[in-house]
């Protein structure tokens, strides 16, 4: 069960949405007015349950959740990437069946993906088929609800944020580990998007020139490094390879090495298995070279990492916090962030897209086209 806290605090996301929402434990934050003009009152914190689904690269995950972060309900669905009208029937499905014998006050969506807050569209996803996709709208008239649609990574990080490992950090960056990576920024009680509401794609940041080719087009980025993805891609090599060490992988998936993936990699190196462990290790060095370059620009108090490959917990963290340490700008002459492990595992997004959704400004039916 999701630990409790007391009731929140009015914080800001700055960006394209501002919504009243919830602080970390002893937070005090300075209550401001939506960007549509409505003044901000804890009031406006709907009670009630809320469904949340995150839409990942292989699954969609729905849950229903209670304001205190409890999950009392979940399902969940392949991710069909090449049609996004299946997307939307299968989230149909998972909200039609999580209803029976809850009042359901809204609906969450956390999408892999550059979002325009405002309108509720998906820009671009790198692993789904969505370009400039009015996902909110279509899904509001399709369920006949009130729909939130946020980035899924920002929904994560709301979520340790309000209920998990983030609680009362005044600086936090989130990093959520899966098909690719995430990244959400939470700065002074304000959930980060940047300009342009696309801010934290901290994966698609370019650390190895003419690298891995990446699914957004470049190469290089940094997830074709330190995601479940780049896991399992090296696994197979090494299994292919036909490699002694290879062996228990092999054993894994009868055989085939096609079918190994970051999770089969990330379970046999929790049970102990050499090889798996070298495999881990490896990509948790390519993270903490990558958070110390977050450091250099955003000097955060915490790093949070989640999401699926998340579950490797210090096999991998352990790796990732010697190499943040070695590649840190200023190392030993300046304080440095803390690298923690995210408390709420793969259910984060769902928490944080159930959260936001009850903060969203829209009060009325008549203001229902606002976000």
């Amino acid at each position: 069960m999701i630990r409790q806290t007391d009731a929140p605090a009015v914080p800001r996301l700055r960006g394209q949405l501002r919504a009243p929402g919830g602080g970390g434990l002893g937070a005090r934050r300075r209550p401001v007015g939506f960007t549509a003009g409505y003044p901000v009152s804890p009031t406006f914190l709907r009670r009630g349950l809320a469904i949340g689904i995150d839409i990942g690269g292989t699954k969609v995950a729905a849950g229903v959740v209670d304001i205190h972060g409890n999950i009392l309900a979940e399902a969940r669905r392949d991710t069909p990437g090449n049609d996004p009208r299946h997307v939307e029937a299968i989230i149909a499905e998972l909200v039609a069946e999580l209803s029976v014998g809850h009042r359901i006050r809204s609906v969450g969506i956390g999408a892999a993906g550059w979002m325009d807050l405002t309108n509720g569209t998906v820009l671009f996803s790198p692993h789904l088929a969505w370009r400039n996709e009015p996902l909110r709208h279509n899904l509001e008239r399709i369920l006949r609800r009130r729909v939130t649609v946020v980035n899924d990574a920002d929904a994560a990080a709301w979520a340790e944020w309000r209920f998990g490992a983030g609680q009362g950090e005044s600086r936090l960056v989130c990093i959520t580990l899966g098909t690719g990576i995430g990244g959400a920024m939470i700065m002074d009680g304000a959930l980060e998007r940047g300009r342009f509401g696309v801010a934290g794609e901290f994966g698609h940041q370019i650390i190895v020139p003419q690298g891995h080719r990446c699914e957004c087009g470049n190469r290089g980025c940094w997830e074709q490094y330190a995601s479940g993805n780049a896991l399992g891609r090296e696994a197979r090599e090494l299994a292919t390879a036909n490699s002694p060490v290879a062996q228990a992988l092999l054993r894994e998936v009868d055989g085939d090495p096609q079918l190994i993936t970051g999770a089969v990699v990330t379970k046999l190196a929790l049970e102990g298995d050499p090889a798996s462990r070298e495999l881990v290790d490896d990509v948790g060095q390519w993270l903490g070279l990558g958070l110390a370059n977050l450091a250099a620009a955003l000097d955060p108090g915490t790093f949070v990492v989640g999401g699926g490959l998340g579950a490797a917990g210090d096999v991998l963290l352990e790796p990732a916090r010697r190499a943040f340490g070695r590649n840190l700008t200023g190392r030993g002459f300046r304080p440095a962030a803390r690298v923690e492990a995210a408390a709420l595992g793969p259910s984060a997004g769902l928490v944080g897209a159930a959260d936001l959704s009850r903060l969203s400004p829209r009060l009325s039916r008549g203001r229902a086209g606002r976000n």
